[in-house]
C-alpha cells in the first residue's frame, strides 16, 4: 500500500518536466479523468492541482530571447551580404560601398593595386568598406583633356562620397530589415515572429550607428595603418596631421590621391603592345635593400600582383653586415617565390651563412648555377668588403678579376651543356666581365638604373635601390626613389623578351611609376602601336601582367 503516494508523486514530477518541455499553452477544458487502478486494484488517489500551474510563464525565457537574436543577427549579415552594398562613382573612379558586420568596427579603404588603407574611426559592429574597382575612361579623359579641372576634384570627391554613404545607409536598412524578417519566417513560421525580428534588426543596426556616431574619431586618420605598396608611400593621403587641423589641406591631399592613382591607371594603359603569355617568366631583380623594412611590404606586393616565379638580388641588402642584423633578413621567409641572392660590399660572410640556412634562399658564389623558376642562374659575392664605406668606388682590380673567375665558370657550363640563363653580380664592374657568356647580366651598386648592351651581345641591366638608399637616404639632400624591375623572359629560350621598371617616391614624395621596355632587337620586329587603341597590360592568357 505504500507505493500509492509514491506513484502519485511520479506523477507529479512527470507533469512538471512535460510541461517545462514544451511552449506554455493556453489550458484546454478537458473532462476529468477517471482514477486509474493501482497494483492490487485499488483506486490512485487523485491528482492535487499545483497552485499557479496552469497561469505558469513560458520555461526558460533567456533561451528564446538568445535564439531570437541569432536569428535576428544572422538574417542581417545575409541581407547586407545579398543587398548591402551600392556602387558609385567617386571623382574619375568607381567605387563599390559596403558595411561588413565586424567586432572592432573601422573603415578600410581598398586601393587596387596600390593596396590597403584602414582607420579607426569608429567603435561599432559594422565596418565601411569601400573597394576602388576601375577607373573609368571617360571621366579620367575628362580631366586629361581640361586640367583645370583638378582644382575642383576635391569638391568632386566630397560630394559622390556623401551621396554614396547616405544611398548606403538606406540600402543598409533595407537589407537588414528584410533579411531578418525572412529568415524569422523561415524559423518560427509565425508573421507575428518574423516583423518582431525585423524590429529588434533594426532597432540594433540604430544602435550601432548611434554607437559609430557616439565614439567617431576624426584623429584616427593621424594613425592610419597602410597594407600593400600604399605601406611604403604613406604620404600618398597628404600630411596627415592638418586633416585635423585644416580640413580643406586634407581635400586637396586626398583629391591628390585620386589624381595620382589617375596617372598611374594611365600610365599602365598605355604600355608598349607586349603582352606576356600564361608560359612567361617572370623575374623580380631587385637590389641594395640596405635595412629599409619596407622594402620587403614591396617586394611582396609585386610578386603576388605579378605572379612572379624568381626573385634575383644582387646584393647590399644590409649596412654593415655584423649578426646583429641578421634578424632583418626573416621576412624573406614569407615572400611567396625562390629567392636568390648574391653578396654586395654591404654584406658579410655571416650575412651569407645566415641566409644559406633559408629553404627558399639560393646563394650564389664564386660562380656557383642553380635550377630555379625555369631559369638556370649563376653568380658570384662581390670581392670586397667595404661596410664603413672607406672605399665607396670598392677595388676596380678586384672586381673585374673576380668578373673573368664567374665568366670562366659561365664558359665551363656552356661546355658542360648546362648553360647559364643569367648571371648576377653585385659591382657592375664584375658584371661587364661576362660579355659574350651569358644573354643576360645583372647587378646592383650604383642606385640607378643603366641598360646597356656590351659589345660581345650581353646585355648588362644595373637595378637602382629598391630600399631607396635605405635607412641612410635621410642623409641625403633629396629623398632616392625606390627602384624594381619585372623581366618576362621566354620559357622555350629563356631569353628577356620585355622587362617593366617600377618607380615609387622615396621617403616624403608621392609618385608611382610604371614603364614597359622591348629590347631592341624585338622593338624592330613591332609594328607601332595606333595612340588610340591604348593597349591594356593584361596577357591574353590566364596570367595577368598588372601594375604595382
Amino acid at each position: 500500500m505504500v507505493r500509492v503516494p509514491f506513484r502519485a508523486a511520479a506523477d507529479r514530477v512527470r507533469h512538471r518536466l512535460s510541461r517545462l518541455a514544451r511552449p506554455a499553452s493556453r489550458p484546454r477544458a478537458t473532462a476529468p479523468k477517471a482514477p486509474r487502478a493501482a497494483a492490487g486494484g485499488i483506486p490512485e488517489a487523485p491528482r492535487t492541482p499545483v497552485p499557479g500551474d496552469l497561469a505558469a510563464p513560458a520555461p526558460r525565457p533567456w533561451l528564446r530571447a538568445l535564439g531570437m537574436l541569432a536569428v535576428v543577427v544572422l538574417g542581417a549579415w545575409l541581407g547586407l551580404l545579398a543587398v548591402g552594398s551600392i556602387r558609385t562613382p567617386v571623382g574619375p573612379m568607381d567605387t563599390n560601398m559596403t558595411l561588413r558586420p565586424s567586432l572592432t568596427g573601422g573603415s578600410k579603404i581598398n586601393v587596387a593595386p596600390l593596396g590597403a588603407l584602414e582607420l579607426d574611426s569608429h567603435i561599432a559592429p559594422l565596418r565601411l568598406d569601400v573597394d576602388v574597382d576601375r577607373l573609368d575612361p571617360e571621366r579620367s579623359q575628362a580631366l586629361v583633356d581640361q586640367p583645370e579641372r583638378f582644382s575642383g576634384l576635391q569638391d568632386e570627391v566630397t560630394r559622390d562620397v556623401a551621396a554614396g554613404t547616405g544611398e548606403l545607409a538606406v540600402r543598409s536598412c533595407v537589407a537588414v530589415i528584410s533579411g531578418a524578417t525572412a529568415l524569422g519566417l523561415v524559423v518560427y513560421r509565425r508573421p507575428r515572429r518574423a516583423l518582431a525580428a525585423g524590429g529588434l534588426a533594426l532597432a540594433l543596426l540604430a544602435a550601432s550607428g548611434v554607437s559609430a556616431y557616439a565614439t567617431w574619431n576624426p584623429k584616427s586618420v593621424l594613425e592610419p595603418k597602410f597594407s600593400g605598396l600604399l605601406s611604403s608611400a604613406p604620404s600618398l593621403v597628404g600630411d596627415a596631421r592638418s586633416i585635423v587641423t585644416e580640413f580643406d589641406i586634407y581635400q586637396q591631399e586626398l583629391a591628390r590621391l585620386v589624381t595620382n592613382v589617375t596617372k598611374l591607371y594611365d600610365a599602365t594603359s598605355t604600355l608598349p603592345v607586349y603582352q606576356p603569355d600564361p608560359g612567361t617568366i617572370r623575374a623580380l631583380h631587385v637590389s641594395d635593400i640596405h635595412l629599409n623594412p619596407a622594402a620587403w611590404h614591396i617586394i611582396a606586393s609585386l610578386v603576388e600582383q605579378y605572379e612572379i616565379d624568381v626573385i634575383i638580388d644582387s646584393g647590399d641588402t644590409m649596412d654593415h653586415g655584423s649578426a646583429a642584423e641578421n634578424g632583418f633578413l626573416d621576412p624573406i621567409r614569407d615572400l611567396g617565390a625562390p629567392y636568390v641572392w648574391v653578396r654586395g660590399n654591404h654584406d658579410s660572410t655571416v650575412t651569407q651563412d645566415y641566409l644559406k640556412k633559408f629553404r627558399n634562399v639560393r646563394v650564389l658564389d664564386d660562380g656557383k648555377a642553380v635550377n630555379v623558376g625555369g631559369l638556370r642562374i649563376a653568380g658570384t659575392g662581390d670581392a670586397s668588403f667595404t661596410p664603413d664605406r672607406t672605399g665607396p668606388g670598392g677595388n676596380k682590380a678586384a672586381a673585374q678579376l673576380e668578373g673573368a673567375r664567374l665568366a670562366s665558370a659561365l664558359r665551363d657550363q656552356e661546355r658542360a651543356g648546362t648553360p647559364v640563363d643569367i648571371a648576377v653580380a653585385h659591382d657592375p664592374n664584375t658584371a661587364r666581365e661576362t660579355d659574350g657568356t651569358v644573354p643576360l647580366v645583372l647587378s646592383g651598386h650604383l642606385h640607378r638604373r643603366i641598360n646597356e648592351q656590351l659589345k660581345l651581345g650581353t646585355r648588362l641591366k644595373v637595378e637602382g635601390s629598391t630600399g631607396g638608399g635605405g635607412l641612410r637616404a635621410v642623409q641625403n639632400e633629396k629623398p632616392e626613389k625606390v627602384h624594381a624591375s619585372v623581366l618576362y623572359l621566354d620559357r622555350s629560350t629563356r631569353r628577356l623578351q620585355a622587362w617593366d621598371e617600377i618607380t615609387l617616391g622615396g621617403l616624403g614624395l608621392t609618385t608611382a611609376e610604371v614603364s614597359r621596355h622591348l629590347p631592341e632587337e624585338n622593338l624592330k620586329n613591332d609594328s607601332p602601336v595606333p595612340p588610340s587603341s591604348s593597349p591594356s597590360p593584361t596577357g591574353s592568357g590566364t596570367r595577368p601582367a598588372p601594375s604595382p
